[in-house]
């Protein structure tokens, strides 16, 4: 898997970047197929506190790619709520992929 992770207006500290990359782990967990994430993390400057610290993700699988974003006034919380929504959509993609069909049963005659 293959991750880079990226400030705009931001310096990524080690200890923010431990923080994602641990949090990463658990759509890894659920889906082993993940090739490529990229992280984008932003300050932005806005006079409401609230929503500055924004970050964005996007996720390249094996058969499609997502994304999701999120902000908060906390830049963690943010990441928090960003790996909730793509743990969701990684989940839901591997059950699309799962065969959920059976094969009809043979009648005898």
């Amino acid at each position: 898997m293959n991750l880079t992770i990226s400030g705009h207006h931001l310096d990524v500290s080690p200890a923010l970047r431990s923080y994602v990359t641990t949090k990463l782990d658990r759509i890894t967990r659920h889906f082993d197929q993940v090739v490529d994430v990229k992280v984008i993390l932003t300050v932005e400057k806005q006079k409401e506190k609230e929503g500055r610290q924004k970050a964005e993700c996007n996720i390249h699988v094996k058969g499609s790619d997502m994304f999701a974003e999120s902000s908060h006034a906390d830049l963690y919380a943010a990441v928090d709520e960003l790996v909730d929504k793509l743990d969701r959509q990684v989940v839901r993609h591997k059950d699309r992929l799962q065969d959920h069909h059976h094969a009809a049963p043979k009648r005898l005659m």
